[in-house]
């Protein structure tokens, strides 16, 4: 190596002098003769140069003292360096870094702090900061460790070893209608001088830039309500405390801020906003019903209720509720009216009248009426217009009376409503089928008076339950029943040959009309024959208040009658031959209904029916035979001409078929033809379907013997891993038995040898305990009569007390028991 060193201007080296072991820095522009005891450590190395605004770093800076700041150096003429320490070092003459100085990163310009910005500075040690003021005015403020203060722009910060930055802190812009919400993270005293605990929240409201301090939190932007006069809030507080307007706040107490408090409101950090309430607006034709009110004091009067009424405009205070919405005023006509009820005692401030609570009265109108709160509407109620033949059914609340108001309008009285009628389910439908219903499809009102239109020549019975007494009334008639009536349901016989409750009516019709019924009968000669006849009917009515309740007395008058005719028919034709019956049937059935008489009328005296006349219809054998023998002549004609019309059919038939069997003898040559050619064509298709089928199952085979083989083996390979796994298995389930059923074993041995020794000593007390209550039996007196005593003596009494062995002394003399076993123990 070179001996001269030569060192540009702003340049330095290091030279180790091996005999010293001390280092000493040569500064340029210069030039070295290095010696043979010197080495070259460093260098040639630029300068250190910190322009305008920069710093930088250096790490275990070397020692400076006097005025001057000269480099401390050793009695060796080393410098000394402060190990592990830091300098910042700011704008300066370049300088050289002696031995052991290092630099730490590069030279770093100063940080600008913008407007509305600051750093958050920690200290790493204690240290005296003299650029900040007290508290108190004074310069200087004492950093300990840890502490934590901001650095506010617009300024340069300045750095020191002792502080670092922590973050850069940007103020929150706060706009008007906004609130910036902070928490502190420990004890303080905020910018408005209050003094606030750890965790504790409160708003800023002032609007413009808010810089957070070191102890405060940044919770976020709390945006304004707007309030207007249709809108309110509603407002609840978490905890107990003084919101905005002075107002001390429990917690849990709900309020409302409307627009004549404030055009707008931020909540506050214990406020919690429920919902917006919208004015209730009431016109002059509504009102309403306020449930648990708030009086003007602010207090809540629980379980009472406010009637207001309209023109009104009101928000509902928090608790307060509206009994059944906003309503509408009661406008009653002239043929209107309101049943009303008292729920408690008052005044009707209108008719200074005295109502007791369950109290029923009525409002009539023309008017408009409004309820109190006291005061509950039962229903609205009509003027019911009823013509002539109209009528409703009304019953009495307080007696249980009903009856039935008819051809006039009528309005029921408060004590008073309308009852409906319940009729049996057959005589709704022949009711529904009338046609005084209607057509309105709803059905039968149940409150009208139930009303029948009887038709001409017919008559209906009504039964009343109360009075237990029926009447009849004849048509054509309106026919209205009372409250306690019932109509008389017929069941008549109906079909041919008749059948018993098909036909169901309320009217029975009095007649002429005539009924159908088919009889079977059989002569003397045995033919069973089928008649078909036809009876002519009518009652006969001379007096219908005599005669009325008579032609109900028969509930199945058609029932009867045939009957009855079938009767007379089949005794007169039992005793006639059937020849005899087939040239004299109308004569012989006439003279069996109506005997011998020649005025041709047959009367029931129990209900006054009288059959005027009978028409046989037809007449025909019931047995096939006899049918035959009848019609025997008509077939014999009928069969020459059936005979001549199928020989001309036949031969036309012939003449047709044989030209068929020529078209179709030729089709069947064509077909067979054409088959020939679809069988050549099959037989191709199955050799090539044979090739490839014989190939496919070749080499289907071979693949699947060679997958066979594969599975086999992974299966016996599986199997070997299997059994392996179930061996190991059983293996372990043996020990764990084994150790188990030791464990227990010993358990068993534990518990027992505890057992033994807990009987032993249970024994031992009892012996004790024993011994103790029986010598407090024998008492000291007993006691000491037995130490007194002579040797028998005391063993007849130990004897009776049950003790084998006992020594007595008088407790002073001392005894000697180092010799008492012996002769008790025998020798070996």
């Amino acid at each position: 190596m070179d001996a001269v060193i030569r060192i540009a201007p702003y340049y330095y080296v290091h030279i180790l002098n091996n005999n010293s072991n001390v280092t000493r820095v040569v500064v340029g522009p210069t030039t070295v003769t290095r010696q043979e005891h010197e080495k070259l450590v460093a260098g040639p190395e630029p300068m250190i140069m910190v322009p305008p605004r920069h710093y930088c770093l250096v790490a275990n800076p070397v020692t400076r003292t006097g005025k001057d700041g000269a480099v401390a150096v050793d009695a060796n003429g080393q410098a000394i360096v402060r190990w592990g320490d830091e300098e910042i070092r700011f704008e300066q003459e370049p300088f050289p870094l002696y031995p052991g100085e290092k630099l730490s990163g590069r030279v770093t310009p100063l940080q600008v702090v913008a407007p509305n910005t600051a750093f958050r500075l920690r200290a790493i040690r204690d240290f005296n900061d003299e650029q900040a003021d007290a508290p108190d005015g004074k310069k200087g403020v004492k950093r300990h460790a840890g502490d934590e203060w901001l650095f506010s722009g617009p300024g340069t910060y300045i750095p020191r070893v002792e502080v670092q930055v922590v973050d850069t802190v940007r103020a929150t812009i706060v706009q008007p209608r906004q609130a910036l919400r902070l928490r502190a993270r420990c004890e303080m005293v905020s910018r408005d001088g209050v003094k606030r605990t750890a965790g504790e929240e409160w708003l800023v409201r002032t609007p413009g830039a808010y810089l957070a301090g070191v102890d405060e939190e940044v919770r976020g932007i709390v945006e304004a309500c707007i309030l207007t006069p249709t809108k309110a809030l509603r407002i609840r507080a978490n905890r107990s405390f003084t919101d905005v307007s002075g107002t001390k706040r429990k917690a849990g107490e709900e309020w409302l801020v409307t627009n004549d408090m404030e055009d707008m409101h931020i909540p506050d950090v214990y406020e919690t906003v429920l919902d917006e309430v919208n004015i209730t607006v009431l016109s002059n034709r509504q009102y309403a019903v306020v449930v648990d009110p708030v009086d003007s004091k602010g207090v809540q009067q629980l379980g009472k209720r406010e009637l207001r009424r309209g023109e009104c405009t009101f928000f509902l205070q928090p608790g307060e509720s509206l009994e059944n919405g906003i309503q509408d005023v009661y406008v009653l006509g002239a043929e209107e009216a309101l049943l009303l009820r008292a729920k408690e005692e008052f005044v009707d401030p209108n008719t200074k009248a005295s109502h007791k609570p369950g109290d029923r009265w009525m409002v009539y109108g023309p008017c408009d009426f409004i309820p109190d709160v006291q005061v509950e509407v039962v229903e609205r109620r009509r003027s019911i217009p009823l013509d002539t033949n109209e009528g409703v059914y009304v019953r009495d609340i307080n007696s249980g009376h009903v009856r039935s108001e008819m051809g006039k309008s009528y309005m029921l009285k408060p004590n008073e409503e309308l009852w409906q009628k319940e009729l049996p389910p057959i005589v709704e439908e022949i009711i529904a089928a009338d046609m005084c219903v209607g057509d309105s499809g709803k059905g039968r009102d149940k409150t009208r008076v139930v009303s029948y239109h009887l038709a001409h020549n017919s008559a209906v019975q009504v039964y009343d339950y109360k009075e237990k007494r029926a009447r009849v009334v004849f048509g054509p008639q309106l026919v209205s029943l009372g409250p306690d009536e019932q109509f008389t349901v017929l069941s008549l016989s109906g079909g041919k040959p008749k059948a018993p409750h098909k036909i169901k009516s309320l009217a029975m019709h009095l007649g002429p009309d005539f009924m159908t019924d088919i009889v079977t009968v059989e002569t003397s000669d045995h033919a069973r024959l089928s008649l078909k006849l036809s009876y002519n009917w009518r009652f006969d009515v001379t007096d219908r208040e005599r005669d009325g309740q008579k032609i109900f007395a028969v509930a199945d008058f058609v029932g009867d009658c045939c009957n009855a005719m079938a009767a007379r028919v089949r005794g007169a034709v039992a005793a006639t031959p059937f020849e005899i019956f087939h040239k004299t049937s109308a004569e012989l059935i006439r003279k069996a209904v109506f005997g011998s008489s020649e005025n041709h009328k047959f009367v029931f005296p129990s209900n006054n029916l009288v059959i005027s006349g009978i028409d046989i219809q037809s007449v025909e054998p019931v047995d096939q035979k006899t049918r035959d023998s009848l019609q025997q002549s008509v077939q014999l004609a009928i069969e020459l001409t059936t005979k001549s019309q199928e020989a001309c059919a036949r031969h036309v038939a012939e003449r047709l078929e044989q030209e068929a069997k020529g078209r179709l003898d030729r089709q069947k040559l064509a077909d067979e033809a054409e088959a020939e050619k679809a069988r050549k064509l099959l037989l191709s298709l199955q050799a090539q379907s044979t090739t490839i089928e014989t190939t496919g199952q070749a080499t289907a085979e071979a693949r699947a013997h060679a997958e066979s083989a594969q599975i086999q083996g992974e299966a016996a390979v599986k199997q070997a891993e299997l059994q392996a796994q179930a061996r190991k298995i059983k293996a372990d389930a043996e020990l764990e038995t084994v150790k188990e059923r030791q464990e227990q074993d010993l358990i068993f041995q534990k518990e027992s040898d505890e057992l033994e020794i807990d009987r032993a000593r249970k024994l031992a007390e009892i012996e004790a305990e024993k011994f103790k209550k029986l010598v407090k039996a024998i008492g000291p007196e007993t006691l000491k009569a037995m130490a007194q005593a002579g040797p028998e003596m005391q063993a007849k009494l130990l004897g009776g007390l049950g003790l084998k062995s006992v020594m007595i002394t008088d407790g002073n003399s001392p005894i000697n028991l180092f010799t008492t076993a012996n002769g008790l123990i025998a020798k070996p």
